[in-house]
């Protein structure tokens, strides 16, 4: 029986990736980046220092790590995302709907502490996590299932009573790996890999459908 859910962040509570990948492009561009924007698309659901070092060898070494990650953050700093306009429009709900079946959660990111608070504060749902299991709580990221492993403890579930709502391959093979049940959010848009979820939904409603059916059952 599912007694908890452990949330990605980016892609899953609200939809950034196109946003981010966006400015990826247009940083890469003004760096010299000839090549394909799909090449790009290697950087989704890495961490911050995975992204640097994809960005560093497509661009030949031409540039620092640092310089490339410089000029990505400043161009947020001046295009900052709005995460309550992001959003998926059925989150609230969701998580509400979870919540009042006593399911527990947690949001785990690959993102820093001040990154995920923001974001969760904004959009209004921080009170729905028990949990918040971020970049800094972990020694290897995903695909490694530790971040998984360590919210399940955390909420005091065993691996096999949590389930996983991710979208990007690396979170997907993270909560496999940790022996969880994985529901993927459909994505195709940068070809990311889902065919290792055990379930393929549509929507935060339709994860939560699935999970509600498992615990009435």
């Amino acid at each position: 029986m599912i007694k908890a859910v452990l949330f990605d962040m980016d892609g899953i509570l609200y939809d950034s990736e196109r946003f981010y990948m966006d400015i990826t492009v247009r940083v890469m561009r003004s760096l010299g980046y000839t090549g394909p924007e799909e090449t790009l698309y290697a950087v989704v659901g890495t961490t911050a220092e995975g992204t640097w070092k994809i960005l560093y060898d497509l661009l030949d070494g031409e540039y620092p790590g640092r310089k490339i990650e410089q000029t990505w953050i400043e161009y947020l700093l001046q295009n900052p995302l709005n995460y309550a306009e992001a959003m998926f429009p059925d989150i609230p709900e969701t998580l509400k709907r979870l919540q009042d079946a006593g399911i527990r959660m947690a949001c785990c990111s690959s993102n820093t502490p001040s990154v995920i608070r923001k974001s969760l504060k904004q959009m209004q749902i921080e009170s729905y996590f028990s949990y918040v299991v971020s970049s800094e709580e972990i020694e290897r990221a995903k695909p490694d299932p530790m971040i998984y492993l360590l919210a399940a403890e955390k909420l005091g579930a065993e691996p096999a009573e949590c389930a996983v709502y991710e979208d990007s391959a690396p979170g997907i093979e993270s909560g496999k790996r940790a022996g969880m049940l994985v529901i993927a959010r459909k994505d195709d848009r940068f070809l990311q890999k889902q065919d290792g979820a055990d379930v393929i939904v549509t929507s935060a409603a339709q994860m939560a459908d699935y999970i509600l059916k498992e615990v009435r059952q």
